[in-house]
């Protein structure tokens, strides 16, 4: 069952994780929003991640979870961008993701049934 993820980022210049080689590269929320989205579909930026772990195949393989049908908006409203994201993936793996593309620069408003 799809879930709807309300996102917020507070200020869309710090959103970036902590290492440059899975952050967020956008600056818009059209673009924030498609990087998020092709996070959640494929499993290109889990597997960079996993391979840059110090034991890859130690990692938990729930974590490589994709949605290809998983959608994500965003909207910019002043100084920060809203996001919404509807996806079968767990909240444990999309904030995992989250905390790659935008590290601790990010907030989760609310969570509905899609």
């Amino acid at each position: 069952m799809p879930i709807r993820y309300y996102l917020s980022l507070p200020d869309p210049q710090r959103a970036r994780g902590n290492d440059p080689a899975f952050a967020f590269r956008a600056q818009g929320a059209d673009g924030l929003a498609l990087e998020l989205q092709q996070a959640l579909r494929s499993d290109e930026l889990f597997q960079r991640w996993r391979m840059a772990q110090d034991d890859p195949d130690a990692v938990d393989p729930a974590l490589g979870a994709v949605d290809p049908a998983a959608t994500v908006s965003g909207q910019q409203h002043d100084l920060h961008i809203d996001l919404v994201a509807t996806t079968t993936i767990p909240g444990s793996v999309l904030k995992q993701r989250l905390r790659l593309l935008a590290g601790s620069h990010w907030t989760l408003s609310d969570v509905a049934s899609a």
